[in-house]
């Protein structure tokens, strides 16, 4: 080899010699390295589980399934409206990388497991392989999600449960559109919300006009399709039997009718979105389509309300995973880089950042099981009454603070987190839309006054489950009591004064129930960490304002 001086300029391969830059995080069990969530899913009643989501860790771990994940969001879903004679297809294209990610997500059971198998823990660990799949490829877990809250919707109504509810439960896949006779699976999607309404679906104007029985016929659009490929549709129309107005009902929209005949299904276009691009969304035209009532005629909004508990908590499961999946990455880049003289991870600067996201990550991990836990199916009346407060309690919060979390960690991986080479620029774009889906901010923090007011057993229910921890943080105590206070002077309040302060009790909330979890689940040092940057005096607006004295190297260690 030739020797050269020194100062003298290196030429040739030499320049491009790769130093200090960590490989790629492949390879990895993202269920039994993730310490607090394997702890977290025994303790909530699953560890039954284990040897499942041990599996579902390695796949989405694995070196294919990242590729597909990356895939499947680079080549997005193509729209075809009309084949090459001009006939109507209204079909949307998917990369194959996509379905093989959707395939393996449902034969590990990430949408009805739970539902197929009601045994105590099952949501938890339906809730857990949501996760680990979502922390990879968050695009594909829409219709995951949607298939499964949609069967709260759907078992009620044996006119359509006792053909579509063994397909929903099934763990196959087949991404063709195929009479029922001929495909054993199905994927349920949404059809919502309309231009001049958003949120407000009482001000929808598609409407259902009666053919008899179950049966109506529907004109209108929907301005947001959620996963226009799926099986059916849930779908709210302003519906009439006769000379009679019902209301607004919920019906069952099948893509196709009997014998294969297609049912009118008219895809206008589809969304370009800020994120969730591997997932299809678009606006459709309803001009005769035949749909079935679910539930009773004008009872519409009673009928989703079940399914929409159940999105909302799959909101805060897939926050929760893309913090999983920020946290995990950041991490990884800070114990493979070297700046300054030492390992980033060692920096004081850095471990304190990175433990406080992977405080924020592990809080929302448990806020999810817990939600997950209390949907079980031998869930107590008082479970039922505290998931009516604490599902959009933790959604507006645990969401709000997704995309400030992903772009934190972005940050540790520097220039590389930028890029679209590394994951975390595409989970920075994704997370806002948990955020959004069922429910923006305004909405979710105004659905908590309703709980309150509606519901007041969900107000003792909440106060009960703080009381659980009570005594065991002064910092906690203080601010459950000034909580609870403000809950309690806004249920009798004037409805503008309530509104006004709808966020601000929320927010509080959420803090307190998310403290009270880390008391009860997370090792005292990582707890009061998360207690005294939260909610204690000295707390900092920005991550990485953790306590004097914190041992951030020790949390960081144990994710």
């Amino acid at each position: 080899m030739t020797s050269f001086a020194r100062g003298q300029r290196v030429i040739g391969a030499f320049t491009h010699f790769v130093e200090n830059q960590p490989p790629w995080r492949v390879g990895i069990d993202e269920y039994s390295s993730n310490e607090p969530l394997v702890a977290a899913v025994d303790a909530f009643g699953a560890g039954w589980a284990d040897a499942g989501l041990r599996a579902a860790g390695t796949l989405v771990g694995s070196l294919d399934f990242q590729r597909d994940a990356e895939l499947a969001n680079v080549h997005t879903p193509q729209l075809h409206t009309h084949d090459r004679w001009g006939f109507r297809l209204d079909e949307v294209e998917y990369d194959p990388s996509y379905h093989r990610v959707i395939s393996a997500a449902l034969e590990h059971g990430a949408h009805t497991s739970a539902w197929a198998d009601p045994r105590p823990g099952a949501h938890v660990a339906r809730a857990a392989t949501f996760m680990l799949f979502a922390q990879v490829e968050p695009g594909h877990a829409c219709p995951v999600s949607m298939t499964h809250a949609a069967v709260a919707s759907i078992e009620g109504s044996p006119w359509v449960a006792d053909e579509w509810m063994p397909r929903l439960l099934s763990r196959s896949y087949d991404p063709r559109l195929l009479p029922a006779e001929e495909k054993p699976s199905a994927l349920i999607g949404m059809a919502m919300t309309e231009k001049q309404g958003g949120s407000d679906v009482r001000a929808g104007t598609t409407v259902g006009v009666s053919m008899g029985g179950h049966a109506y016929q529907l004109t209108g659009h929907k301005w947001f399709c959620s996963a226009p490929m799926s099986d059916g549709f849930l779908v709210l129309a302003q519906t009439r039997r006769g000379s009679t107005d019902e209301g607004l009902s919920c019906l069952f929209v099948p893509r196709l009718l009997p014998h294969g005949m297609r049912n009118v299904f008219r895809l206008q276009r589809l969304k370009d979105k800020l994120g969730n691009r591997s997932n299809a969304s678009g606006e459709v035209e309803f001009d005769g389509t035949v749909g079935f009532v679910l539930g009773e005629p004008g009872r519409g909004v009673r009928t989703i309300i079940e399914m929409v508990q159940r999105t909302r908590l799959d909101c805060v499961l897939g926050t929760a995973a893309g913090m999983r999946q920020s946290v995990a990455e950041a991490v990884w880049h800070a114990h493979g880089r070297q700046a300054f003289g030492a390992a980033l991870v060692d920096q004081p600067a850095m471990t304190s950042v990175l433990a406080d996201l992977a405080l924020e990550a592990e809080a929302a991990m448990l806020t999810g099981l817990r939600l997950a836990q209390l949907f079980e199916a031998e869930a107590s009346d008082d479970d039922v009454a505290l998931r009516r407060l604490a599902a959009p309690v933790s959604k507006y919060w645990v969401c709000k603070r997704g995309p400030h979390h992903a772009y934190e960690a972005l940050e540790c991986l520097g220039g590389n987190g930028y890029t679209e080479a590394f994951p975390l620029a595409r989970r920075y774009r994704e997370q806002p839309v948990m955020a959004i889906w069922e429910g923006s901010g305004n909405v979710i923090a105004l659905d908590v006054l309703r709980a309150l007011t509606r519901d007041p057993e969900s107000a003792e229910a909440f106060a009960a489950e703080l009381a659980t921890t009570a005594g065991a943080s002064a910092v906690l105590d203080a601010h459950a009591d000034r909580a609870l206070a403000l809950m309690r002077s806004l249920q009798g309040a004037d409805a503008a004064v309530a509104q006004a302060q709808a966020r601000r009790l929320t927010e509080a909330l959420a803090l307190a129930f998310q403290a009270s979890l880390m008391v009860r689940h997370a090792p005292s040092r990582d707890a009061e960490a998360f207690i005294a940057a939260r909610l204690g005096d000295d707390r900092g607006s920005q991550y990485g304002v953790l306590p004097a004295g914190t041992d951030a190297a020790a949390i960081v260690a144990r994710h």
